[in-house]
Formats: structure tokens, sequence, C-alpha cells
């Protein structure tokens, strides 16, 4: 059945082709996957809702030096039977902004006149995007949608004195550009309630991303039980808690599997050479990590819940795992909706021993209990953070703010989590 017709949108981000990626990957300090993951999700899930959608692309690079690459030149491509401009940028401090602000007037103006653009989908909350959506779309009559996934102005321990300053003026800016848009969409109410207060929102925290081919569990147990991580390896995200979480856990066919990259890289090989149960960390593509995560016998987000950012925080790595069917062992983020919980097995507190704790149970559960629990979460999120399920949401959202004929008023319930409408 072909879903009804919902609001033009374009998309302006950082959505690039699956192969800038690839080339991004290899030679950035940062690791953009998760952002690349959700953002064509965004799309998949716009188009399986039945909302044309056209992409205008800034290469999700950090700044100069940890990208050697200063001049990044603009294009057109195509991936997934969606049409993309990539914006041209000069990747040095103050620059980059500048710049990406020029190309998007330039390239983004014409892109919404000839689009007949009716929605402009903002990801994240870069400065020179918010205010080319409100300084130019809204006066077009464009609707500006920026989709929150994280707070501005967030500080590297890296960052000198002007940098610090440059970042409270783009966060002044920020919030200036948001009290000025039709609405937003977030990933935890907490971002919407700090950036964006008393504009319309749609929670929306993550969409399950289906992968290319199917993925199969073994239908036996191997010799080994791995307890696996996946993502940035750094103390941030808890890892070295992991780690001596792990080393208290008694079994000689016990496995701690890292896959990612950060500062941890170097001191987790440490590990891994005078513990022969850990093992060396790997980053993997997609299409490798996923066969390994549903192997596992236990995934585990040790995030930390005393950071400052966790109440904006929704980790992606909680779909991906719980896709994986496979038992989930999480600290209690507050940025987790309360509809997850029946199939998480919390960790608490979340020290070291919290999470031996927490791994422990779920490895002495019986073998068809733990079978019943992954394949619960699994089914939670396939049928309920699927890109037609949370395209619905998010067409019936934009069709509310722009009053799109044949829609139904999705205002009367923006204020709803996912987590409150699943079920």
């Amino acid at each position: 059945m072909t879903p009804p017709h919902g609001p033009r949108v374009t998309f302006l981000g950082f959505t690039v082709p699956d192969d800038v990626l690839a080339e991004i990957i290899a030679r950035d300090t940062i690791m953009p996957t998760q952002t690349h993951t959700f953002a064509w999700g965004l799309v998949r899930a716009l188009r399986a809702a039945g909302c044309p959608v056209h992409l205008l692309s800034a290469a999700p690079v950090s700044g100069w030096p940890g990208n050697r690459q200063v001049r990044f030149r603009a294009g057109h491509f195509r991936q997934d039977d969606v049409d993309g401009q990539l914006l041209a940028f000069v990747n040095l401090l103050g620059l980059r902004h500048l710049t990406r602000f020029v190309a998007a007037w330039r390239t983004g103006g014409r892109a919404l006149r000839e689009r007949d653009t009716e929605v402009l989908l903002v990801h994240g909350v870069h400065s020179p995007f918010l205010w080319f959506g409100v300084l130019r779309a809204r006066r077009r009559g464009v609707r500006v949608v920026p989709v929150l996934t994280d707070p501005p102005g967030v500080a590297l321990p890296t960052d000198g004195r002007l940098v610090r300053l440059l970042r409270g003026l783009d966060v002044a800016l920020v919030r200036a550009a948001l009290a000025r848009c039709a609405g937003v969409i977030a990933l935890t109410p907490a971002l919407a309630d700090d950036f964006a207060p008393g504009r319309p929102r749609l929670v929306l925290e993550g969409i399950w991303a289906e992968p290319a081919t199917a993925v199969d569990r073994p239908a036996s147990a191997g010799p080994t039980r791995d307890i696996v991580y996946a993502g940035g390896l750094s103390r941030a995200y808890g890892v070295d808690r992991l780690v001596e979480a792990f080393r208290g856990l008694p079994g000689d066919d016990l496995r701690l599997c890292l896959y990612g990259r950060g500062e941890l890289a170097g001191w987790l090989r440490e590990q891994a050479a005078v513990d022969q149960r850990i093992v060396p960390p790997e980053l993997l593509p997609r299409a490798e990590l996923l066969p390994r995560l549903s192997r596992a016998a236990v995934l585990v987000n040790p995030r930390p819940v005393d950071q400052d950012f966790v109440r904006w925080s929704f980790p992606s790595k909680i779909i991906e795992y719980l896709a994986a069917g496979v038992p989930v062992v999480s600290t209690r983020l507050p940025g987790i909706p309360p509809a997850y919980a029946p199939w998480l097995s919390y960790a608490e507190p979340d020290t070291p021993d919290g999470l031996r704790a927490a791994i422990g149970r779920v490895l002495e559960l019986p073998v068809a209990q733990a079978r019943a629990l992954g394949a619960g979460g699994a089914r939670f999120v396939r049928e309920t953070r699927n890109p037609a399920a949370q395209g619905r949401r998010m067409r019936d959202f934009l069709a509310g703010l722009t009053g799109h004929h044949g829609q139904r008023d999705a205002l009367a319930d923006v204020g709803a989590t996912v987590g409150e409408r699943a079920g």
C-alpha cells in the first residue's frame, strides 16, 4: 500500500554517501558512524512515510588538525534513490562556520525554491545551518525543524581559551535560532526542555536500521561466552569500568570483546596482553560487527550515569544491541525511555561491582530464559522503532506544523515520548 503523501522535506546536515564516510573514518580522529547511521535512518523513515526528501550535506569531519583536509568541495551524489548535494567549506577555525553558512545560503536557497520545500529539517545544533533556516528558509514560509541529538557547545578537554569563548558564543546563537523554529524533534525530553522550551516537540530517540543482509544467530553455543561492547573506547563511556568488572567474573570460557576506537585502545591492548580472556580491540564495519553482536552472550552499555550530558543522551547502541536478539546489560541512564525497561538488565550502581553483578545475573539465566529475553528485546525495537513506524510519527508531526492536507493534526500529542506511545 502506498503511504499518504507527506510534506516535502529538505534535510540539511551531514548525511553523506557510504564511500565518503569510509574516507572520513580512515583519516579522521573522530568516528561519525552513529551520526551517519541515524541520519540515514531518518531519511529512510521519512521516505517510508511518503515524505519526499532531498539532502544538503557537509562532510561530518573534525576541525583541522583533527582532519588534515582543509578544503572540502561541492558535489552531487545519489544513494538509496535519494539525491543530495555536498556543501563546500574550509575546515579551519572560524572559517568552518562562515563557509558552511555561505554554502547553505547559496546552494540551499536554490534547492528550497526548485524543490518547493515545505520543511527544512536541520540535523543537530550546527549554528550556520540553523541560522540559514531562520534567515532564509523561514522567510520563504518553510517550516524549520531541528533534530536535536546533542546539546550545543559541549567543551572538550583539549579546548583552549579561544575555543571555549567561541563555543559560548555558539551556544547563544543556537539558543536564539531554536527559539525561532517551528518545532523540534529531540532524542530526549531534556534536550527539548532545556534548549527549545515552549516549542512543539516530538521525542524520538532512535530508529532501528535493518541490516542489508540477514544476520543469523548460531544454532548452538560456541566454545566461549562473549561479553561484548561496541562504541567509543573511552573512559567517558565507562570502558575502563567494564574491564575492571570483567576481571572479577569467574569462568575460563568468558571473553571480553571490544569493538571501536578511542583513547583507551592502547591501554586495552596492554590488558589483553596480560589477560588472555580479553580480546584486543577491533574497529569493524557494521556489516562485520552485527554478526559479532548476534553471537554474544551479553551486550553491555557501561556509560556512567553521573556525567552532566547523560540527561540529554540516548545511547543509540541500545537499539542496535536489542535488535541483535541478545540479553543487554546497561547502566540506568535518564535518557532511556521506560518502555525499554522490560528488555534491559540494569547495572545499579554503575560501578564495576554493579556492572559485574548485572552481567553475572544474565550469565546465570537458563538458556531458554536468556533466549526469550533477547528475542523479546529484538521484537520490541523491530516492531516499534522501525523506519515505517518512526516515519509515520515524524510525518504526522511535520504535517501538523505545516497544515499539510490529508494528514491528521499531530500537535495534540507532540509532547508524547516514544516510550509513552510504545505499547
